[in-house]
């Protein structure tokens, strides 16, 4: 087996999972393409270590590894895009680069902050 065949697959998953991160506003779908790139990256580990012929298979531990990282990656994602809709019903990654609340101005008394809001 050559070493060019995966390395190019490789290269194009990362290259799709970029242009997803770059240019998608869902959220969902940004996580989906950071998988894109955590599997190329897989990819690239195993060929290099069946190229290498490692003994005690490094690059398939490092997979492993990456695979749990992943794992736990998507379930915190998931679980804040959750809560994100939940809050604005909204998932839209460009609409949320400020996720703090409006501050309260310093001259109206606390009493009166729900007037004072819009």
């Amino acid at each position: 087996m050559h070493l060019a065949y995966p390395t190019v697959v490789a290269a194009l998953l990362f290259s799709v999972g970029v242009y997803g991160v770059l240019a998608r506003r869902n959220a969902i779908l940004v996580l989906m393409s950071v998988e894109l790139m955590l599997n190329a990256v897989n990819l690239n580990l195993v060929t290099f270590d069946v190229f290498y012929r490692d003994r005690l298979h490094g690059g398939q531990v490092l997979t492993l590894f990456t695979i749990v990282i992943a794992a736990a990656e998507i379930g915190l994602g998931l679980a804040l895009v959750l809560l994100v809709f939940r809050n604005r019903r909204m998932v839209d990654v460009d609409r949320l680069r400020t996720l703090a609340e409006e501050p309260v101005p310093r001259d109206v008394e606390p009493e009166r902050v729900e007037e004072a809001a819009p």
